[in-house]
């Protein structure tokens, strides 16, 4: 049987079936000794030097140095039955976030004597889910919202302020409608205020906020919520979902600095190739210690990633082989490189990897480098000297790959956390620009039994398991997955629309955009499982449309059809996840 990966048994077939060939031309009694004289060494010549049906090229594992990795995969892209830049009909979806005339402003709304501090807590983009939900909680409830604090205690240590990330006056003066907020807290005398410390609970609802925060706001004047992130529930009426909405993707600007720093990587790969893609490969030591995963790195591995998963004191006992069944390990870059040259991404393809230190370091890339030679990072297109004033700052390094993600023709995700979310939502909201997640639950068991299988096989299987996991429209149903990676509240669509055309957002936000230098005009950067969780774990709960609609496309292969809507069945990692 074929394989894409031609082993040494195969070679050792190829010469087995050499000699037979001329041992039988030499048992031919009826053939003139002359015929077997020329034939003999023609055949073993023509056999040595005709090439193998696909090239190959070998890799050593990082972590079982003992293995061989064989590759045999095509240099050039295939086919998706679609333009691999593009996504179909994005044409007829715009982003769509103005306040309806029932939306009460905040000159009418705030109350003079209540102020709404927040802590934030984790990563940049977790920080990022805070600072939304906190405009929002504080229009509930009535108050003026003081600038955000970030949080400077977690895993990365980044001292930034919010001003240092974020333009805080245009926060604020985009916001003035909505809600009024401040840059710090102090009485009239100017002195410094005390507020009262709280924490709500996860998914806390309106009612939540009512009954529990607001008889102290009244009492105390000003409150304080901790660790405030996913603290306000994911469903709410269509108003406050595009206030949020005008947070994430209008209020919340990335300074100048970022932004410059961004738009430099971004021009310098444009200068490399006309399309590229985002790879937020996101296979560092935490990534994959929280996960708990195995990766096959033997006594070695389980220790330094077991002294890492230590620092989740809630996470229990990991069974990696019912992780990696469920899809919820991060693919290998190896892997991460096989979808994408089964998706049709040829080798001539440029790709930027947003991503921290990668475990099992240049070996464990050395795969992906071989499929993909044009790779990039940061760190490669620029000068030191350019990045240094980030270098120091997590949050800051994290911003910037996130410009240079959201501004890419393709983006690739490989696990379902909060920069995945936040820039799968933004693209929606931006246009629909193609966002691919690896359907990790099917692709497990694919790569286990891609050695019983052709290439073309693979690769038409993996096709298929992908769709609905490319960033298409309507792909999730409305109202269903987590908020920030699913905004259809604020996703319009203009039946209407011109093939080509690109709708503008309504006057409000358009008015907010003018003077970008952005490609895309749009720069102000910004199945459940059965395990139990904890408190504070939360999984996405993604409902996608029944595989039975699948028979609504008769007469089309299924893999060249990748609007089709198939049910997800991945389950997204914990969204407190820090990233």
């Amino acid at each position: 049987m074929t394989v894409y990966g031609i082993t040494m048994k195969q070679r050792r077939d190829k010469a087995s079936i050499n000699h037979i060939i001329i041992t039988t031309l030499l048992r031919r009694r009826r053939l003139h000794p002359a015929i077997i004289f020329i034939s003999a060494p023609l055949l073993l010549l023509f056999s040595m030097l005709a090439p193998s049906p696909i090239p190959s090229v070998t890799f050593r594992s990082p972590f079982n140095s003992h293995q061989q990795l064989l590759f045999g995969l095509p240099a050039g892209g295939g086919s998706l039955g679609r333009h691999l830049w593009s996504s179909t009909h994005s044409d007829l979806y715009y982003g769509c976030s103005n306040a309806t005339h029932n939306f009460s402003n905040a000159v009418t709304k705030t109350h003079p004597n209540r102020y709404l501090l927040i802590a934030t807590s984790g990563g940049l983009n977790q920080q990022r889910t805070g600072i939304i939900d906190a405009v929002v909680a504080a229009y509930l409830l009535n108050a003026s919202l003081v600038v955000p604090k970030l949080d400077q205690q977690s895993f990365w240590k980044d001292t930034s302020n919010f001003a240092e990330i974020f333009d805080v006056d245009w926060f604020i003066s985009f916001l003035q409608n909505d809600v009024r907020i401040i840059k710090q807290l102090s009485d009239e005398e100017g002195k410094s205020v005390t507020p009262y410390s709280m924490r709500v609970p996860r998914k806390c609802t309106p009612e939540c906020y009512e009954d529990r925060v607001l008889p102290r706001l009244v009492k105390k004047h000003a409150v304080l919520l901790t660790k405030f992130d996913y603290r306000l529930s994911n469903r709410l009426d269509a108003d406050l979902q595009k206030l949020r909405c005008r947070v994430n993707y209008h209020a919340l600007k990335f300074t100048d600095s970022i932004q410059a720093m961004g738009r430099l990587l971004v021009e310098r790969m444009r200068m490399k190739s006309k399309h590229f893609i985002a790879l937020h490969l996101r296979y560092e030591p935490d990534m994959l210690a929280f996960s708990g995963c195995y990766y096959g790195g033997g006594g070695k591995e389980r220790r330094e990633l077991g002294a890492i998963r230590k620092r989740w004191k809630s996470l229990h006992a990991s069974n990696p082989e019912k992780v990696r069944r469920q899809g919820r390990c991060p693919l290998t870059p190896e892997e991460v490189g096989v979808m994408l040259r089964a998706l049709g991404f040829g080798s001539d393809v440029h790709l930027y990897v947003a991503s921290g230190e990668v475990y099992g370091g240049e070996e464990t890339l050395a795969p992906l480098k071989a499929l993909f030679p044009n790779l990039h990072s940061k760190e490669t297109i620029l000068d030191k000297e350019e990045l240094a004033p980030f270098a120091p700052f997590s949050s800051r390094m994290a911003a910037i790959d996130f410009i240079v993600s959201d501004q890419s023709d393709v983006f690739v995700t490989n696990n379902n956390g909060n920069m995945a979310k936040m820039l799968a939502g933004r693209r929606r909201y931006f246009g629909h620009k193609p966002t691919i997640r690896p359907n990790a639950k099917k692709l497990y068991r694919l790569f286990m039994n891609k050695n019983n299988m052709s290439w073309e096989e693979f690769a038409s299987q993996l096709r298929t398991y992908q769709v609905g996991f490319m960033g298409e429209p309507n792909e999730v149903k409305p109202g269903k997955g987590e908020f920030h990676e699913n905004p259809s509240s604020c996703i319009c669509q203009d039946s209407e629309a011109k093939v080509g055309e690109v709708p503008y957002p309504p006057n409000q936000i358009r008015e907010s955009l003018e003077g970008d230098k952005m490609d895309n005009k749009y720069t102000d950067i910004g199945d459940i499982t059965e395990d139990q969780f904890n408190e504070e774990e939360e999984w996405s709960d993604v409902h996608y449309l029944d595989d039975t609609r699948q028979i609504e496309f008769q007469g089309y292969r299924m893999d060249s059809v990748p609007g089709l809507l198939l049910k997800h069945d991945q389950p997204g990692l914990e969204e407190f996840f820090l990233d």
